[in-house]
């Protein structure tokens, strides 16, 4: 199988909509100018936020809730369903994220926040979205478009911390520090590129420790985000079913469900380590690969590279991207398209009860 993922001619012909020239050049995304149409507001009072999108259109809303928790003064959920919180009003800022603009759920949850005359803003690369943010005068920012929504997550952050900014939920700052990881983003996205052997390629690495088995990631409650976006990632990109909890919740519960049957689980544990992770929890990822030492395969760890909290869940992301597209390589399936999500939504859109 090394042979495959360092054969270029064969990535080529098992990546035919270039998934891994996009994943490349993510980097390019950190330095996206969110443009913010409509920025005009009345300034009311916000007492609370709400992100209401789907799959990779929530990812940066999570990021967000994790990195800057210490700093929001107001509290900020995010919806992954077609309905709005009750605690919903007038002093909620409601920002509706949906990459493609058609996601059903996230209309949904714009037409409450309307219908609660809430103070609305939008994120999305077309579609109904932008639609309705250009007939009604709603704050947005337009995305390019093009990519898999899960391939788009720095547009999404760029996008969704420009919008808190002109709202004055945050400083200016926090948007800066993104765009001024790009060059480092891409020095080290150079170390996963196809051309770089396996041998010396840490993406292709995990590929392999993955294939052919159902792999769990854990993050902590700083990380916990980014296990999610691994899942997704393995899930669309390598059509290959995976799951992902978090410590310290895994130890109340999930923990138990190691302790039986044999060691030969077909699955591929990942923990994904942060040196910004509270050290209590980095000892229970520890303590349980010891304890559990026998009774499942042993956890192989991800330890995040960066100086700063953000730095690291960048750099962490975009390699799920690239093991992930090599995973769907060695998979034999095309990383690109999600073909039953497509065949769902068409069915519901033909059968809208």
């Amino acid at each position: 199988m090394t042979e495959i993922l360092d054969n270029i001619n064969v990535l080529s012909q098992r990546d035919p909509e270039g998934a891994l020239a996009i994943v490349a050049s993510q980097y390019q995304q950190a330095a996206f100018y969110a443009e913010i149409l409509n920025a005009e507001h009345d300034d009311r009072e916000i007492t609370s936020i709400v992100v209401t999108g789907m799959g990779g259109s929530a990812l940066a809303a999570l990021l967000i809730k994790v990195l800057y928790q210490a700093k929001l003064t107001i509290p900020l959920d995010i919806v992954r369903s077609y309905d709005l919180p009750g605690y919903v009003n007038a002093n909620t800022l409601v920002i509706a994220s949906s990459y493609s603009g058609n996601t059903e759920e996230t209309l949904s949850a714009l037409t409450q926040a309307q219908q609660k005359e809430s103070q609305i803003a939008i994120i999305a690369s077309g579609g109904k979205l932008i639609e309705i943010a250009e007939q009604e005068g709603i704050a947005h920012v337009s995305l390019p478009s093009g990519v898999q929504p899960r391939m788009a997550m720095l547009y999404s952050l760029r996008g969704l911390l420009a919008l808190l900014g002109a709202f004055g939920i945050i400083g200016n700052e926090e948007y800066e520090e993104v765009a001024k990881l790009s060059g480092w983003l891409e020095a080290e996205s150079a170390n996963w590129l196809p051309e770089v052997p396996t041998a010396e390629n840490y993406a292709k690495q995990l590929a392999h420790e993955a294939i052919g088995k159902t792999p769990v990631f854990y993050g902590g409650a700083f990380t916990a985000p980014l296990a999610y976006k691994w899942k997704i990632s393995w899930n669309e990109t390598a059509k290959n079913v995976a799951f992902w909890n978090e410590y310290s919740e895994f130890n109340h519960n999930e923990f138990m469900g190691w302790a039986s049957h044999p060691v030969e689980k077909p699955f591929a544990v990942f923990d994904i380590l942060s040196s910004f992770e509270r050290p209590r929890i980095l000892q229970r990822f520890e303590l349980t690969d010891k304890l559990l030492s026998g009774k499942r395969p042993a956890a192989k760890s991800i330890h995040l590279k960066g100086d700063t909290p953000l730095a690291q869940l960048l750099w962490g992301a975009i390699l799920a991207d690239f093991a992930s597209t090599y995973a769907a390589v060695l998979n034999g399936v095309d990383p690109t398209p999600v073909v039953l999500i497509e065949k769902l939504k068409q069915e519901l859109a033909d059968d809208p009860r």
